[in-house]
Parts: structure tokens; sequence; C-alpha cells
């Protein structure tokens, strides 16, 4: 009774909380983009105490009864050994009920056991397929719950982490504190650039490049306290398409021939995905698609998908009893210097 009580009084908190601008805006938008998967994504997305949060573990600070106790929870590995990229390394645990593992304060000198992330962000980590030695970039990188994955994959001869916003940079630097120990900190290189110009300032330097592009984040816009500062995220979202352009160019020139690119955001709009991706591939002709519905098929069990996107994306649609999103993700390769 009291766990119900605790959890009614919980839901009527976070319920009060929705901004209902926004969620005016999105009801127009993703009522024609979704169509009818729109309802069961509304439900999702309105509802956080149904979302799930994934447990990756720290490969570099080992504790003994960690997975035993997620066991105990009802938490079980998150992708199937049947993936095509799945680093040996790379341990994430899942659930099917909602609910958050214990966090983890942030202490000097000390290394967390795990992160705390929503699993789909791990997808556009696993698309990207580092393998060790290989020059990587994050052009985005904070929080820096990706970089810590990507670290937890492969071992990169050289790993730049940049963030441009100085509150976020302080956040990222943290996070990296917190999971890397001191032996592999001189390959981290972190930055404040911006992003638009680390193609020019490190042309054909990379052989990966991460673009977890900033972006109208639907889950966290949802909540938004004060409603003004709502309505004119809204009325600057049209301007991010363009600056996700601008970001995807200096990758693409920061990206050596031969070299993969990953896309990525945690929106559902068609604006921000496919239309930015569509403009690259049109206005670059040094870069290609790469199929990525192998590793989709793979992980279907887990995500939910949205239908009739193209080989070289996909785009996670939140629905309950599945690790939630949203998240899209493509991929691309650059073919020559031209």
């Amino acid at each position: 009774f009291l766990s119900l009580k605790l959890e009614n009084k919980t839901k009527g908190k976070l319920q009060k909380q929705i901004c209902q601008v926004v969620l005016d805006h999105f009801e127009k938008q993703y009522t024609v983009e979704l169509g009818d998967a729109w309802s069961s994504v509304r439900e999702v997305l309105t509802s956080p105490w149904c979302w799930q949060h994934a447990v990756l573990l720290n490969r570099f600070s080992r504790c003994p009864g960690l997975e035993s106790s997620l066991a105990e929870q009802g938490y079980r590995p998150a992708f199937p050994a049947a993936l095509p990229c799945l680093p040996a390394a790379l341990r994430c645990y899942i659930r099917t009920a909602p609910g958050r593992f214990p966090a983890q304060k942030h202490q000097p000198g000390k290394l967390k056991e795990y992160y705390l992330l929503n699993a789909a962000s791990l997808l556009p980590v696993l698309a990207l397929e580092v393998k060790d030695g290989e020059d990587v970039l994050d052009l985005c990188a904070a929080p820096g719950g990706k970089s810590v994955a990507i670290l937890q994959c492969a071992c990169p001869g050289h790993f730049h982490c940049n963030e441009y916003d100085d509150l976020r940079l302080r956040w990222l630097e943290q996070t990296i504190e917190s999971f890397i120990p001191d032996a592999l900190i001189n390959l981290v290189m972190v930055s404040k650039l911006d992003g638009r110009k680390i193609g020019d300032l490190q042309p054909e330097f990379y052989d990966k490049v991460l673009v977890d592009a900033p972006c109208s984040n639907d889950r966290s816009w949802l909540f938004s306290a004060d409603p003004q500062q709502a309505v004119l995220r809204l009325m600057q979202r049209k301007e991010l398409s363009s600056l996700q352009f601008q970001l995807l160019r200096s990758a693409i020139k920061a990206l050596r021939p031969g070299g993969s690119l990953v896309y990525s955001t945690c929106t559902l709009s068609k604006a921000e995905n496919s239309d930015v991706i569509s403009l690259i591939l049109s206005s670059c002709s040094n870069v290609v698609p790469v199929d990525i519905s192998e590793m989709a098929r793979a992980v279907s069990q887990e995500f939910t998908f949205l239908s009739g996107t193209q080989q070289h994306e996909l785009l996670v649609l939140p629905e309950k009893g599945r690790a939630w999103g949203p998240m899209y993700v493509a991929k691309l390769k650059k073919t020559s210097s031209t």
C-alpha cells in the first residue's frame, strides 16, 4: 500500500511538471511524423517512472559482487552475443521492470564501478566499431557517457573528447576522471573547441568520429520547469539542424579517407535526424552511407525501432517494457579527400 501511495505521489508530482507548451508542439509534429506510433511513444515520454536505466560496468574498476547483485534484482546482459560488433569488454545490464540502480557519487581519486544510462545511447558507440589503436574523436562529448563507453570497447591510439560549453565541459572532465585510470588518461585529450572548426584545425586526422549532436532533447524538454524558456527553445529548434549539418561537415573534414562517422541525437525530430543526413549525403560527394541494419536486427529484442527508415539509420522509439530512447543513429564512411 505504501509503495503504491508513493508511486502515485511521484506520478502526480512528475505529471504536474510536464510543460504543456512543449507537449502541444510535439503532439502536432509527431502525430504527422510517427503516425500511429506516437500515442504509445507519448505515453512513455510523459511517464518518467516507467523509464529504465541500464547499468554499464566500468572495466577499469571491477567490483566482485556487482554482477550477482544486479542478477538478484532482475538485471540481465543487455546485448546478445550474436551482435556483430559487440566488444568482449563491454558489459551492460538491463531489466524489463522500470527503476534505477543507486547512483555512485563522484569521489576524486576513486574510480566508479558503473555508469547509469539509457541503453539506447550505447547504439551509436556500437555502430562506430572502434578498434584498439585507432584515432578517435568524440566531437560533442559531454556529459561523457559515450566517451566512457568507447573506452569500455577499445583502447584508442589517441582519443579526443571535445565540448564547447563551459558547464558541460566540467561535467565531461569529471566523468572521465571518475571512470578512467591515471595510466590511460594520457590517451585522452579533452578540449573546448567549436566543433564546427575542428575539421579545419585537424584535417583527415581521425579514423573514427562520433557526432552526438546538440539536439532538441525530447525527454528533458517535456519537463522544462520554465514555460518561457520552453517557448524560447521551441523557437530556436529550427536553427538546430543548421548547427548539426555544420558539425557533420566538420567531422567529415576531420576523417581520414576510409574512416567512419556515426551521427546520433536523442530526439524523434525528422528535421534533426534523417533530413540532416540526407542533406549531407546530397552535398558531400566523398561520403557514402553504411548499412547498420544487421546491428538493428541483432538488438531488436531490446529496442523498438521506427519502421521505414533507411539501412544506414535507425530510430529507437520509447516503449513500455523495452529499453527506451529516443535515439537516432546514422553511419557514414568517407571515401576520398575531395
